[in-house]
């Protein structure tokens, strides 16, 4: 057993095929936490623990507290691709990385923003709804459409958006995407139309489908005012994060008959509280922040996290991977 040990704190969700990896190296001492730890015991288990090496996080924040608690902190390492519950200056002014999976659950992501997409234009709960309740002859009055020839709007155009691109390319819609940050070419060349005002992109769109990150900039990009220009037979996807799209107005919008429909997969808030209002509507669909969690994505993540933190402990981080990748400076 190595003397000097690497103290790594490793949330309860994180996945066998990693925890092997970490687990095959003696100079590592895995303490594990559960993944709804309340961020208090985590701050304490932070500040008992002497000292922490790093962290793998799945739900739980990394805020300035933790940090400054952390001391010998080499690496914090995300599974998953956001990063909005982790304080990034505050790491990158102590020179840690913050580490992502990458590509490991962008797929994943992708075929769940598709889903979305045919499960409300395709009525999927409501047909079911209809035969579980002995109403077949009300078949006709609940008729589902096709994606077919439909617009798309793909609002963020990175790992996931590209591959969301993708699918709906290949269900024969018609791909448009705005994101200020990628080259027109790029998105021509990926067999799609770059939009520049997101505000028209929106008024012709049959879906929009969000894939951005959640910053300053993102949050509240789907307000009161850019809802009222979506089409009243539209429909909106939101597998990004809470925050992006304005509950309250989208609720609003819903029960106006302003917008068809919406699909989300995260939340303001989460867990949601029974009393959000979308919960009772019948052209909501929900999942609990799990798009990028499948039995696939779980492995893939795990073992992309092990190779982070361990690239972090070696001394030659993965730099793809990082996202504050101004320590290299």
């Amino acid at each position: 057993m190595a003397p000097n040990r690497k103290k790594l704190l490793v949330t309860a969700a994180f996945g066998k095929s990693g925890r092997q990896l970490l687990e095959a190296r003696d100079d590592i001492e895995i303490i594990n936490f559960p993944n709804m730890i309340p961020q208090e015991d985590f701050l304490a288990l932070v500040k008992g623990t002497e000292p922490v090496s790093g962290a793998v996080l799945g739900g739980t924040a990394f805020r300035a507290a933790e940090v400054a608690a952390a001391r010998g902190l080499e690496v914090v390492a995300r599974i998953g691709v956001g990063y909005d519950a982790v304080d990034v200056p505050a790491l990158t002014a102590r020179r840690v990385p913050l580490m992502t999976t990458g590509v490991a659950n962008s797929p994943s992501v992708a075929e769940q923003a598709l889903f979305y997409m045919l499960t409300l234009a395709k009525r999927a709960a409501e047909l079911d709804a209809l035969v579980k309740a002995g109403r077949w002859a009300d078949r006709l009055g609940c008729v589902p459409g096709d994606l077919l020839g439909k617009i798309v709007l793909v609002v963020g155009f990175g790992r996931i958006g590209t591959r969301t691109a993708k699918r709906c390319l290949a269900m024969e819609m018609q791909v448009r995407v705005y994101d200020p940050y990628v080259s027109a070419a790029a998105i021509r060349a990926a067999g799609c139309e770059p939009v520049a005002d997101l505000d028209q992109a929106v008024a012709a769109a049959d879906f929009v489908t969000l894939h951005c990150p959640k910053t300053p900039e993102t949050v509240g990009l789907f307000g009161a005012a850019r809802l009222k220009r979506m089409r009243a037979s539209a429909f909106l996807v939101n597998t990004a994060r809470g925050g992006i799209v304005d509950e309250t107005a989208l609720h609003g919008a819903l029960t106006r008959g302003e917008l068809a429909g919406a699909a989300l997969d995260v939340f303001d808030r989460e867990p949601p509280s029974l009393d959000n209002p979308l919960l009772r509507l019948k052209n909501v669909v929900t999942s609990p922040h799990v798009a990028g969690v499948t039995v696939e994505a779980i492995d893939r993540m795990a073992i992309a996290v092990a190779r982070n933190v361990l690239s972090a402990f070696d001394g030659n981080p993965i730099r793809e991977n990082v996202v504050n990748k101004e320590i290299f400076a």
